[in-house]
């Protein structure tokens, strides 16, 4: 959750819902992502991501327990079987936790705070999120091998090509 291109709506979200909300503060935002990196039969350039966050939480409350409940009941909500959570370093935001699917690919990354650069957000509660990539998620659920038939396209409509 959190990743660079969604973060300072996060952030924006964190900083007016802390101000008016009692603790814990817990909320969701669904929209696209973009990366600059090369696509593939199983990576997409634009994406959909849903964040879970939770913020403000009670002292003495494993975090990683507390993500491992929340990717859990997503997960098994989509009907994926044979997950994992794993451990990923990330340059921005340190040590990361992602749910990976039986063949290893990445279906959701989570992160957890305050981390340094939050509190120029104004940020300084302890908060949790993770952020689930809807297209692979369905790809996954529906055994598909490449994410044409679940992504967004103007190429594809329902899997099918448009090129005729």
């Amino acid at each position: 959750c959190l990743r660079p291109m969604l973060a300072p709506h996060l952030y924006e979200y964190m900083r007016e819902l802390g101000r008016l909300l009692l603790r814990p503060i817990r909320f969701f935002e669904v929209g696209p992502c973009f990366r600059k990196e090369s696509e593939s039969a199983r990576h997409a350039g634009e994406f959909t991501m849903l964040n879970l966050v939770e913020m403000g939480l009670p002292d003495g409350l494993d975090k990683k327990a507390r993500l491992l409940e929340i990717g859990g009941k997503i997960l098994d909500a989509a009907g994926i079987k044979d997950w994992r959570m794993e451990s990923e370093e990330s340059a921005v935001y340190g040590d990361t936790l992602d749910f990976t699917d039986a063949a290893g690919l990445e279906l959701a990354s989570a992160a957890m705070g305050p981390l340094p650069m939050d509190a120029a957000w104004g940020i300084t509660d302890d908060w949790l999120g993770v952020g689930f990539g809807l297209e692979r998620l369905t790809m996954t659920a529906l055994n598909e091998p490449c994410l044409a038939k679940t992504a967004r396209s103007f190429t594809h409509l329902d899997g099918i090509g448009l090129r005729l």
